[in-house]
């Protein structure tokens, strides 16, 4: 039995085996069959003599078809053409046509899309650098380096104790004694020292300063030994303006005209013109000859912005307490030059006992009201020529009904001590005025707003026929609206002006907003704010949103374009000025100064350090200064800052380590003489 399944199982393996052998034979011949013919034969075996060697040997190699495609049915068909005996024609090579390449990829630069519109993504693309070197203005600079070493700026030295209160260009005594007259308050005016006579050393703080008292506890009292005067407290301590208590001044509220204090007179405005309606149609508002500006000082509460405005005369720190109590305030004086301040800048104007002859050269004082009081705006005279009956003041009382009417103004209301007269809303009024009447429609070409160092015009400024300035929405709206006016600016852009306005906004929401969370400016005490360079006013907008209960004055730079009436159109304060030149304030007077782009700009008019003497100037002791530049000023400003006693920081931007901005923080310590 064994033996016959041995039998078994060898004749299988026999039989596998044969199969095996005849499979092979069988795929030899095909393959040598297919071969027949063609010049170009599968070799599955080499069977030359290794060169190399005597001895012979047997080795698998690839054929030479290796990874070569054929089209089976041409290869067939040329085969039987030739057991036909016909000429084999090749076909002709195939031709690949390739697709064309695509067009180049249209790039376009800049901020602004075919239509005029602001792109979220927007290419810069590459400069030349020999067009950068040989721009002009570029590269005339004088750089802190010299030959890889850097120059160390001397330290400054504390002015003498008498100028602790300098105002550069209102102090200027040898100015003053050379001018041909005084008569219409030309002393009072800016007469700035020159080039040699600058400041050149740091303003000391009185004896005894104190960090000031915050607001809103400083509109009721402040430190005595930070404005240390008391004049004011023996002028008018029978009209409840100002009080000393002990070491400090308490302000009752009270002024001249409304001893029984502010806000009773602001109830009282209002009822006699309820169209006013304080905090909504009327939110900026200018208040000439201030006393200590408790006006102003009240009318905050109610959501009104007023700028407080009096001349360095004999009751010369009015303004200087306005400031020290966290009132918006500058030192200004009507005279013989514009203010600073755009065409329909204010909603309501008012003049409370400010000694201000408004009918005096037919009435250029009051022209000059009605260039800066918005269309449909209010003026509001409080004076003893409204309610006595001296036939003197009766006589002033007529001359100003008559310049008004020829002004078109409308006498809305007279009642007790106060008048109210109301600016029309276009022009149709002084149009239909009789020939010659006077004064005079400016002419067209004449530009409203156009402030600096320009003279006064007794000359009726027209309003735009397009409506600007007269058509802006109610606060708090108008904070983000673009405004018509927006139009009327000179600016690169036209499609695209609001696309810009509404840029600049998200720019400083988003930064103030990385600052109160980063920075922690809500546990800053933040009150008198000056923006330096404040383009549409975006950054005071972006405080507000925030809701850092600060005020913002906003400058625009003489060097830039004018963009004040949109910053007074949106519900801020602004004024014109040349950073050249000082500033018309007291020392000691904001807590916080920005400057955006400033620096880099004006470094090709004037000296950094005068700049920056000035911003130690009105600095006060324990304030800070954000400056938010290019690499190319930092080193300088790091060294000036320094050389000023200043703690300074240098700190990447949003953007990171490598942008080309960086943001300097300046910390002022405490300086006495």
């Amino acid at each position: 039995m064994k033996g016959l399944s041995g039998d078994l199982l060898r004749s299988t393996t026999v039989i596998k085996v044969l199969a095996f052998v005849f499979l092979a034979v069988a795929f030899f011949y095909f393959g040598k069959h297919w071969s027949d013919g063609s010049s170009q034969q599968p070799l599955f075996f080499d069977s030359r003599q290794n060169s190399s060697g005597p001895i012979s040997s047997s080795a698998v190699s690839l054929s030479s078809n290796f990874n070569k495609t054929f089209d089976l049915s041409t290869v067939i068909n040329d085969t039987n053409k030739q057991q036909a005996g016909e000429v084999s024609i090749p076909p002709p090579p195939a031709v690949t046509l390739s697709p064309p390449p695509p067009p180049p990829a249209v790039q376009h630069m800049g901020l602004l899309d075919e239509n005029g519109v602001m792109k979220e993504d927007f290419a810069v693309g590459d400069y030349d650098p020999d067009v950068v070197e040989n721009w002009p203005g570029v590269g005339n600079e004088t750089d802190l380096s010299e030959n890889n070493k850097v120059v160390k700026v001397k330290k400054f030295g504390l002015c003498p104790e008498s100028m602790r209160e300098y105002i550069p260009c209102l102090d200027n005594v040898e100015a003053i004694k050379k001018l041909n007259s005084t008569e219409k308050g030309e002393k009072f005016e800016r007469h700035c020292p020159e080039k040699d006579k600058r400041l050149n050393c740091l303003v000391p703080a009185p004896r005894g300063y104190q960090t000031p008292i915050p607001w809103p506890r400083s509109r009721d009292e402040v430190w005595f030994s930070n404005v240390p005067h008391a004049r004011l407290v023996e002028d008018k301590g029978g009209q409840n303006w100002i009080t000393i208590d002990k070491d400090k001044f308490k302000f009752p509220g009270g002024g001249t005209q409304f001893i029984h204090g502010a806000d009773q007179y602001l109830d009282q405005i209002e009822k006699m013109v309820p169209e006013i309606a304080f905090g909504r149609h009327t939110r900026v508002a200018l208040d000439i000859g201030c006393g200590v500006a408790s006006f102003g000082a009240y009318l905050l509460s109610r959501n009104v912005l007023t700028l407080s405005i009096a001349p360095k005369d004999v009751h010369e720190n009015q303004i200087q307490f306005a400031l020290e109590r966290g009132v918006p305030a500058m030192v200004a004086a009507f005279a013989t030059h514009r203010l600073m301040y755009p065409s329909q800048a204010f909603e309501l104007i008012h003049c409370s006992r400010c000694r201000i002859n408004w009918t005096r050269d037919d009435g250029i004082l009051l022209l000059e009201v009605n260039r800066i009081l918005r269309a449909g705006g209010y003026f509001v005279w409080a004076a003893q020529p409204v309610y006595k009956h001296e036939a003197a003041l009766e006589e002033q009382w007529e001359e100003m009904v008559n310049l008004t009417t020829r002004l078109c103004w409308k006498l809305v209301k007279k009642e007790g001590y106060i008048a109210i007269w109301q600016k029309p809303l276009n022009n149709s009024c002084y149009l239909s005025r009789e020939e010659g009447t006077q004064p005079p429609l400016c002419d067209p070409q004449d530009d409203p707003d156009n402030v600096w160092y320009v003279d006064l015009k007794a000359c009726i400024t027209g309003l735009p026929e397009e409506g600007y300035g007269a058509n802006i929405t109610t606060w708090p709206s108008r904070l983000h609206d673009p405004p018509e006016r927006l139009q009327s600016i000179q600016l690169d852009a036209y499609i695209s002006r609001k696309e810009l306005f509404r840029a600049e906004s998200r720019f400083w929401k988003e930064i103030i907003e990385s600052y109160v969370r980063a920075l922690h400016w809500k546990n800053f005490k933040l009150r008198n704010v000056l923006d330096m360079r404040a383009g549409f006013g975006g950054f005071a907008a972006a405080l507000i949103e925030n809701q850092l209960d600060c005020w913002v004055l906003n400058v625009v730079p003489v060097s830039g374009r004018n963009t004040l009436p949109i910053i007074y159109d949106r519900g801020l304060l602004g004024v014109m000025h040349d950073w050249c030149e000082p500033f018309d304030t007291y020392p000691r007077t904001y807590d916080l100064l920005h400057a955006h782009g400033l620096f880099s700009i004006e470094r090709k008019r004037c000296n950094i350090s005068t700049i920056m003497l000035e911003m130690d100037r009105l600095l006060r002791p324990g304030g800070r200064i954000y400056i938010r530049d290019s690499l190319a000023v930092m080193d300088e400003l790091q060294e000036v800052g320094k050389a000023m006693g200043w703690h300074v920081s240098l700190r990447d931007t949003s953007e990171g380590p490598h942008a080309s901005y960086r943001i300097l923080t300046c910390d002022k310590r405490l300086l006495r003489a």
